[in-house]
């Protein structure tokens, strides 16, 4: 086999040794077992089209996340939701993930519920999870997008 330049390249095991990897090799995404999990069922009573359009989801940034003090549950979140006010929410999912970990990720949150006090702290909203059984064990994830949607989108 020759290159370009005439040089007969067939041989060379230093040629090969020392290519680059190639830059687009694809990763088999992880197989994930579902035979061992249990959700909730699906809600039999239908919700009209105008009652579910009331509800405000948005995408928030995470720009603090601390656990709160005397709870082993509560995190408490200061999120950007577009406004330039900073939204403060609490939620009692710290069995599932560490405060740091959860800095400047997106998220996707209800915004226009009313405020709730936790001890004795306003949370103003409600971020989204999925939650199902596996092994009677319960599994939290948050809903999390993509960090190229800006905090403030409206989710339809």
């Amino acid at each position: 086999m020759k290159s370009l330049d005439g040089v007969n390249k067939k041989n060379d095991v230093n040629n090969t040794a020392s290519e680059a990897p190639e830059k687009n090799v694809k990763t088999e995404p992880e197989k994930i077992d579902f035979s061992k999990v249990k959700i909730e069922p699906l809600f039999e009573e239908a919700v009209d089209f105008d009652t579910f359009s009331k509800s405000d989801f948005r995408a928030v940034k995470v720009k603090e996340c601390v656990a709160v003090p005397k709870s082993k549950k509560l995190l408490q979140f200061t999120l950007d939701d577009g406004t330039g006010t900073d939204r403060t929410i609490l939620s009692g999912i710290h069995a599932y993930y560490e405060p740091e970990e959860l800095v400047g990720k997106t998220l996707i949150a209800i915004t226009n519920l009313p405020p709730r006090a936790m001890m004795g702290i306003d949370s103003c909203g409600m971020l989204l999870s999925a939650i199902h059984e596996e092994e009677g064990e319960e599994k939290l994830h948050l809903l999390m997008v993509d960090d190229h949607i800006p905090a403030g989108a409206k989710l339809y």
